[in-house]
């Protein structure tokens, strides 16, 4: 792991193939085998159960039918118990179909012991959905994966999630879904688990390929629905009065609700006056619209008849709501963007809760249904001029701009952060104490922080989106929220180049350019930072131009192009120097540490990362130093200085414990196995790359899952047991030139070659030796060379006859 700052198809032979069977592992087993590697034990990280589902809706009534029916199918046939593997309500907006699935969740949820997940994918806001990326992040966060261990891509993200799950009984409800490609990722891979999923589509597709039952979710019964009336207006008892006001809302619950409410709050006004008001709205919205639809006619009714009652200062605040870059907010946001003081926006917030407008959700957040969302956006933009609803989001852009850099000041002291735009704010951001409490704001407003980008950047706020943008990097970078980073990303390049801002561009084409390069799309990273330093080298910003130079070297690093890498680090050290940057100057050190240790140059390698070392421990930047560590603690052993190597790994081990970090654990490991094997004590070795690969493969790293295999392949050689060896090495190779990973596979199928080597009796190993020789054609570094040269002789001293 450098500081940036602060597949191939699978052409092994037949003999040389394993595959792995069995959940994500524990416990590496290389006893008993038959074709390959197993792995046992239970898949799921340490962590807490999730328990995610919302709380049930006050005032629920009846739906037996609905409720007989889900149960039915649950229970089901036993001799086909794949049956309830994924429900499907429908029903028109309103209908209740999330309040009936979240009261029947509830009541079935002891029957899934491992634990509930919940993510509303919101398929009919008036914002971008949830895509199935997204959601499979948050549930593999919920399911303790690290936030440096979700994998980039959806496939893999899925493939993870179906591992987590396949020997575990969880509820799985996804709100609001459009369409089956937002489900189908979502799906567990066993029928254990139960999906359900409301709609407000047919989601044909998910019946007719994925087995779906579909439970259709009618509006109420007029019985249920004056009951639900009634249960609200205890006051009221004419059951005409009721069954009036239940026709007027077309017996939708949504929409009875909001009646309910408003009715409840007027205890002293008859029943039939406020019939008589819904109704003169009802005709006046009738010649408003030429809309057929009587159940979306009822809904926008009952919404503008509740709206209208609202004093003019609640009435100002839904509307500016209807803004919001999200369907969630804190009360925070909502004072910035109404421009209040928090007391009187918490106030409004509570007027709106109780007339059944908004929805308080846990602490200080509310959030809307997204048919109120979308009918305060309206009211908002009929009712508001152009420039108040400007000045408004300018407010909660600036909030979130603030909010950002100081949890980000908290999360990643040694950032360099752009000035923020100096505008007075009513609503102050809140300040974190620790990290936690930074995190916890990331994770409750990520979803907003993305919108907000979006819809500065549309809405004529370029300099406040690209400042996000390049913000928000600092939080991604260290856990993998690839999908995020790259959105806000390019909406802020976009920004930013229709600004004419150069800084504002070089500043984003950075960010997509690590963003890029670490997710593994490395040629787009290359044109990103090469973009950038021509931007900044025009602008005369020497300080921008090194740090440019330092991402082309940590690009070049990552394809092992080692001259090139080194050749760039250097040009970075010395400007950084010439500018007096210590800190920067210390990272360019350490990059050049690791290229010269990859490169073979270990004596170089290690004055570079100790010189490095000493600057990060003056400035007490603990990241920094653990890796720096790592790398020292591997140069070390490599010149066969083993004390210095042992107190170097264990003092990175102790940094990546202290921090909770498994990714820096796990890749660290190796580093202390391969110690372990050089101290002649290979059983402790095993016991590191045991718990290495367990944890790669709770992260969903197959690259560095393959390398702590491969290490236990040579830990099994250093015991004598070429046999055990030779399996390990199989299922690495197979996960390596399926992903390309060329250095890496000379390695392991040099290492291979020789176990089958010191088998008894021996393997031909000459395959695998000169696929190894092909793999190393494309480098040219010391260390490459060197492996070539034992590899032919090898090859020299192998007998003819067994060729």
């Amino acid at each position: 792991m450098s500081h940036g700052g602060p597949g191939e198809q699978d052409r092994a032979r037949p003999e040389n193939r394993a595959e792995l069977s069995g959940p994500a592992a524990e416990v590496v087993q290389a006893g008993a085998v038959h074709g390959g590697v197993h792995f046992h034990g239970a898949p799921r990280p340490p962590g807490p159960m999730p328990r995610q589902l919302p709380g049930e809706v006050r005032g629920f009534v009846n739906r037996q039918p609905e409720l007989d029916r889900l149960t039915q199918i649950l229970t089901g046939d036993p001799d086909e118990p794949a049956a309830a593997g994924l429900l499907v309500l429908t029903g028109t907006a309103g209908v209740g179909k999330t309040s009936l699935a979240l009261h029947w969740a509830h009541r079935v949820r002891e029957r899934f012991p491992d634990g509930q997940l919940y993510v509303n994918l919101c398929g009919y806001d008036p914002g971008p959905p949830v895509t199935a990326g997204q959601a499979l992040d948050r549930f593999l966060r919920a399911l303790g994966v690290p936030v440096t261990g979700i994998p980039a891509g959806v496939e893999d993200r899925a493939a993870l999630y179906r591992s987590l799950l396949s020997d575990q009984r969880v509820l799985v409800l996804l709100d609001n879904a459009a369409t089956p490609a937002q489900v189908r990722p979502l799906l567990p891979g066993t029928a254990a688990s139960l999906v359900v999923v409301t709609s407000r589509s047919r989601l044909s597709g998910l019946v007719a390929r994925d087995g779906a039952w579909r439970v259709p979710v009618d509006v109420l019964r007029e019985a249920d629905a004056v009951s639900l009336l009634r249960k609200v207006t205890a006051g009221y008892r004419a059951e005409d009065e009721a069954a009036e006001l239940a026709r007027l809302c077309a017996r939708l619950p949504l929409a009875l609700r909001i009646a309910a409410e408003r009715a409840a709050s007027r205890p002293h006004r008859r029943l039939a006056e406020l019939i008589d008001d819904l109704r003169d709205e009802s005709g006046l919205w009738d010649a408003l619209t030429a809309d057929n639809d009587e159940e979306a006619d009822a809904v926008r009714t009952v919404f503008a008849w509740s709206y209208r009652a609202l004093g003019a200062e609640a009435a100002r605040l839904f509307r500016l709501l209807g803004l919001c870059p999200a369907g969630e907010f804190s009360d925070a946001a909502a004072a910035a963007l109404a421009g209040t003081e928090l007391a009187q926006a918490r106030r409004l917030l509570d007027v709106l809760a109780g007339a059944h407008l908004i929805e308080q959700g846990p602490g200080d957040r509310y959030r809307f249904h997204d048919l109120l969302r979308a009918y305060a956006t309206d009211q908002a933009q009929r009712m508001e001029r152009e420039a108040t609803r400007l000045a408004a989001l300018t407010r909660l852009c600036l909030w979130y701009l603030r909010t950002t850099d100081a949890a980000v000041a908290v999360l990643a002291p040694f950032a360099a952060r752009t000035p923020l735009p100096e505008q007075a704010l009513t609503t102050p951001s809140p300040r974190f104490a620790t990290e936690a409490d930074a995190l916890r704001w990331f994770a409750e407003e990520r979803a907003a922080l993305v919108a907000m980008t979006r819809l500065a950047a549309d809405h004529g706020l370029p300099e406040p989106a690209w400042r996000l943008a390049a913000l928000l990097r600092e939080f991604y970078q260290h856990r993998n929220m690839f999908d995020d980073w790259i959105d806000t990303a390019r909406t802020g390049l976009e920004a930013a180049r229709r600004l004419g801002d150069r800084a504002g561009e070089a500043e984003t084409l950075t960010s997509l350019g690590v963003a890029y390069l670490q997710s593994g799309r490395l040629a787009e990273s290359a044109d990103c930072h090469r973009a950038a330093l021509a931007l900044r080298r025009d602008a005369g910003d020497e300080h921008g131009a090194a740090r440019s130079i330092n991402s082309l070297g940590l690009l070049a690093l990552r394809q092992r192009r080692l001259t090139e890498a080194r050749s760039q680090f250097e040009r970075g050290l010395a400007a950084f120097e010439a500018l007096g940057e210590r800190r920067w100057a210390a990272v360019l050190r350490g990059n050049l540490g690791d290229a010269c240790l990859e490169e073979g140059d270990l004596d170089q390698a290690a004055d570079h990362l100790t010189r490095a070392l000493a600057v990060y421990t003056d400035l007490d930047d603990q990241v920094s130093r653990g890796n720096a560590l790592h790398l020292l603690a591997r140069a070390h052993r490599e010149r066969g200085r083993l004390g210095e190597a042992r107190t170097a790994i264990e003092e990175a081990l102790e940094i990546a414990r202290q921090a909770d970090n498994q990714a820096w654990q796990a890749h660290w490991l190796i580093e202390l196995a391969r110690l372990q094997v050089a101290e002649g004590a290979a059983e402790l070795a095993l016991t590191s790359c045991q718990h290495a690969v367990t944890i790669q493969r709770q992260l969903g790293d197959q690259a560095r899952e393959a390398v702590a295999l491969n290490a236990t392949g040579e830990a099994y050689r250093a015991l004598g047991r070429p046999a055990e060896a030779v399996r390990f090495h199989q299922v690495a190779a197979v996960t390596q030139r399926r992903l390309g990973e060329d250095w890496q596979l000379a390695v392991t199928l040099a290492n291979l070659a020789d176990a089958h080597a010191e088998t008894d009796p021996p393997g031909d190993p000459v395959p695998l030796w000169t696929d190894a020789l092909t793999n190393l054609d494309r480098f040219a570094d010391q260390r490459a060379a060197a492996m070539r040269e034992r590899i032919r002789a090898r090859l020299a001293q192998w007998p003819e006859r067994t060729r």
